[in-house]
């Protein structure tokens, strides 16, 4: 029991070690005690604050074959595994440690050489310990040739409707021609023209507002079974590879986005803008009553 409490509080590389399969030797490179600082948790409290984050990472790598030659490009380099960290941080605001391990460890065991990693955060700023979670993930072989960043992601075709749009009679064939494309679908909706409550808080008023275009997203959602209303970009992805028409809720990507929207919860088309920008549209168009029909106006992405 002494030395299962010992290995659960030291460093990875002693869990790496005794964990180790004597008959497939693997070689480790570590990283220890980290130290970066990230707006992450899934209080109130914590939003908009930077905590200090320790990260202490282990990775067991494929031993080389042959002589290494002094050549960096031949192994696994420390920098790969600061440059996940980074990336993960940099990609969203996240509420969860355990989802920030198990991203940065997929990160990792893309990789060539990697084949099993220890990934331990800890928060520093919350209470007078550490807080912390560590995960241990085994590359899959069945994908690990297949490197992350060569997976197509789709690029779709943003549509803006406002209230006029929303509530014209031509809306619903005009989507028909518009999914008829090959290009994904994502529709996006502002504000109901009803006043919204109003406080003295930016903050506040912001999640009040974006929440004000979540429930008209969802106005539109009730008025075609295809329509799905879709709130992070694991929803948005899938429902892209699948063919579904989505309804963008704002409220969580615009929340956790680490480089947010310069536009106000106000500026809705400044929103939709920004998120074409983020999911790499290949189209923004705005939809616009013009008698009896819809006229199509194009956005920039930003």
């Amino acid at each position: 029991m002494t030395d299962d409490i010992h290995q659960a509080f030291a460093h990875p590389a002693e869990r790496s070690e005794a964990s180790a399969d004597p008959s497939v030797p693997l070689d480790r490179i570590s990283l220890r005690d980290h130290i970066v600082s990230a707006d992450i948790g899934a209080f109130q409290v914590e939003r908009g604050k930077q905590q200090r984050l320790r990260f202490n990472v282990v990775v067991e790598v494929v031993p080389l074959r042959g002589p290494i030659d002094d050549d960096v490009d031949r192994i696994l380099s420390y920098d790969r595994v600061t440059e996940a960290i980074a990336a993960e941080l940099a990609d969203e605001r996240l509420n969860l440690l355990e989802t920030l391990a198990e991203n940065v460890a997929l990160r990792i065991l893309v990789e060539p050489q990697a084949m099993r990693v220890f990934v331990r955060i800890e928060k520093l700023d919350r209470g007078s310990g550490a807080l912390g979670v560590e995960i241990v993930r085994v590359r899959d072989t069945s994908t690990a040739d297949a490197p992350a960043a060569q997976v197509s992601m789709p690029h779709p075709r943003v549509v803006f409707l406002d209230e006029a749009a929303l509530a014209h009679p031509a809306l619903i064939p005009e989507i028909d021609t518009l999914a008829a494309d090959d290009l994904p679908l994502v529709l996006c909706v502002g504000r109901s023209a009803q006043p919204t409550p109003q406080s003295g808080m930016a903050m506040a008023q912001r999640r009040i507002d974006l929440l004000a275009i979540e429930q008209n997203a969802w106005v539109l959602a009730g008025r075609d079974k295809r329509f799905i209303v879709v709130g992070t970009r694991t929803e948005l992805d899938w429902a892209m590879r699948h063919g579904q028409i989505s309804v963008w809720a704002p409220s969580k990507i615009v929340l956790d986005a680490v480089d947010g929207p310069g536009a106000g919860s106000g500026d809705v088309l400044g929103l939709v803008s920004w998120f074409a920008g983020q999911i790499a549209a290949a189209d923004c168009l705005c939809l616009e009553p013009s008698g009896a029909k819809l006229v199509r106006r194009r956005i920039d992405a930003r």
